[in-house]
């Protein structure tokens, strides 16, 4: 069974703001980035458990080309995307929104 992917908002901001930075950079580079994020969120669909928990039951994809990690949930129909976080920013971010967006079920 197929997990649909439930993306919380600030992590849609968050993909929204690093496609910006990346079409600044260079155009395609954003959608390059796009298409990165989208193969890890299907393997993170289809098998959650090659990823590492990190904390409680929140798990971490990183990028291979880009210096991002992925954070989600795995519910049993769900997988909840928390964040996408460039790597170098600060690593309690994306506890802070699981305490303030907590899961809804």
């Amino acid at each position: 069974m197929t997990k649909s992917l439930r993306i919380r908002p600030k992590a849609e901001l968050d993909v929204a703001n690093a496609v910006r930075w990346y079409e600044e950079q260079r155009a395609g580079l954003g959608d390059e980035f796009v298409i990165e994020l989208d193969s890890i969120l299907r393997r993170a669909i289809l098998r959650p458990l090659q990823f590492p928990q990190i904390k409680n039951d929140i798990r971490r994809a990183l990028l291979r080309r880009f210096p991002y990690a992925v954070y989600f949930r795995v519910g049993e129909e769900t997988m909840d995307l928390i964040a996408v976080l460039h790597q170098h920013r600060d690593p309690g971010m994306w506890e802070r929104r699981v305490v303030a967006e907590p899961e809804k079920r």
